[in-house]
């Protein structure tokens, strides 16, 4: 998309004015999606990369393409690549900041999770939930696929403390259809690769790809020394070739290849339908290629696990703002004003199956200051995942109880007093007071051998060929 919005820059200027206008015009467009309202001195564009089985109007892959893409019959959806792109609004360059897919961030409904689960699980949750009760396949699958993507803006948001005022999203296909419209794009690899998982059989050395050989290329994360990390690293190497490529006027000034890029992206992308792209590329009448930079946010701990076993990644909320922000100038966020624990009274009940989990988790809050209510179990029937009530989910007492807890997701109860807060704890915690609390961090995830990774440099959209990569 980035690639995409480069082309249809250079020809809001002057190239092809037809062509860009249906383009436009064939894009698949959706609403409702609680998209903007915030001023944080950018625009800023939710880009998202769907491991889909249908194309953007909702129609099947053929077997052919399905074939192609390496993609099975299964109907869940992965969101595996996932980026943040912000403009600032003087619309003179662009960073599009890449979110590793194992990224264990607080999702709304589901707590902590991976981040690429955020739209799928969502979604497969909202649509078994109208099937029941007895709403059409049609419109489950249009109103579960909109949850979908709303929790999925909402977890980037969160994490990255920034409101995302656009999305778009494209599928496998569309990377492969795009890849192919300009003739394939260069790439080089430091070693060769044989990856039958990705598909990814590659010599060392510089390369041209075609489009099936170029979607094995950024899938592969087997086999790569930082897995996931040098995954991302491939997928923003070759966006920059993309976007220099299109870029050329060998590209713009060739009508048969404008058609092919005007097909792929009407089969195979959706925006949101309050995006006026025509005004928003008049913005970017300046950007070029080389005001395009590709980053990636910082992690805390690359081979992370929770309390269950499951791999993933820890990234912390507050390093992850601070870095967003200052990629455009802004200042850090100002420190919210802590709650002083002595004034909050907090109750604290056992719906899972741990003896005394309550008290030891009373225990742990006392200890960090916090006032002890009544200590129990839960009489408000099952609960699959942990979390704190109080009368409001902004309320900031509640919101401190939930951050020293490991994070837990802060829902609304119209019952409780708008002084009262509580916490309900399930078979999933293992925050402060659990006896996994040892071995692992607040926020679920073992900390022992933490590997941290900094951002890298940023790679440049204009740089001379293709920079060799993993």
């Amino acid at each position: 998309m980035v690639a995409i919005a480069a082309v249809l820059v250079l020809a809001v200027t002057g190239f092809a004015w037809r062509s860009v206008d249906n383009l436009i015009a064939n894009i698949e467009r959706i609403g409702g999606l609680g998209l903007g309202g915030g001023r944080d001195g950018a625009v800023d564009i939710l880009l998202v990369g769907v491991d889909s089985r249908t194309d953007a109007h909702g129609n099947p892959l053929t077997s052919a393409e399905r074939a192609m893409l390496h993609a099975g019959d299964e109907v869940g959806t992965n969101t595996d690549t996932i980026v943040l792109v912000r403009v600032p609004n003087d619309g003179r360059s662009a960073t599009a900041i890449s979110i590793p897919r194992d990224s264990y961030v607080d999702v709304p409904g589901q707590g902590k999770s991976k981040i690429n689960s955020a739209y799928g699980a969502t979604k497969e949750t909202e649509r078994a939930k109208m099937l029941a009760d007895g709403d059409t396949e049609a419109d489950a699958e249009r109103d579960s696929t909109k949850a979908g993507r709303q929790a999925l803006i909402k977890s980037v948001a969160n994490l990255t403390g920034v409101t995302v005022d656009h999305y778009a999203e494209v599928s496998l296909l569309g990377f492969v259809l795009l890849t192919d419209a300009v003739g394939g794009v260069e790439v080089c690899l430091n070693n060769a690769v044989d990856e039958y998982m990705s598909g990814a059989r590659f010599p060392a050395g510089q390369q041209r790809l075609d489009g099936p050989q170029a979607l094995s290329f950024v899938r592969q994360r087997h086999d790569l020394p930082r897995g996931d990390i040098d995954r991302i690293v491939r997928q923003q190497v070759f966006m920059a070739q993309l976007v220099g490529q299109l870029l050329t006027a060998k590209t713009l000034a060739d009508p048969g290849r404008l058609s092919q890029i005007s097909e792929a992206v009407g089969r195979t992308v959706v925006l949101d339908d309050d995006w006026d792209v025509l005004a928003f590329l008049q913005q970017l009448k300046d950007l070029s290629g080389g005001q395009v930079e590709f980053d990636t946010i910082p992690v805390a701990d690359l081979n992370s696990m929770t309390a269950s076993g499951e791999s993933v990644v820890r990234v912390e909320p507050k390093a992850v703002q601070d870095y967003v922000a200052g990629l455009v100038g802004e200042e850090k966020p100002v420190e919210e004003q802590k709650v002083d624990p002595s004034t909050v009274t907090v109750s604290v009940f056992n719906a899972g199956g741990a003896t005394g989990l309550a008290a030891e988790v009373a225990a742990a809050l006392t200890g960090k200051g916090f006032r002890e209510g009544l200590v129990g179990n839960y009489s408000g029937g099952s609960v699959s995942s942990s979390r704190v009530l109080a009368a409001d989910s902004a309320d900031p007492k509640a919101v401190a109880v939930a951050e020293e807890l490991g994070g837990l997701t802060v829902v609304a109860d119209p019952s409780l007093s708008a002084d009262s807060v509580s916490v309900v704890l399930a078979s999933d915690y293992s925050g402060p007071g659990s006896a996994a609390a040892g071995m692992f961090d607040f926020d679920g995830t073992s900390s022992a051998t933490a590997t941290p990774v900094p951002p890298a440099p940023p790679i440049d959209a204009g740089q001379n060929g293709p920079k060799c990569v993993n």
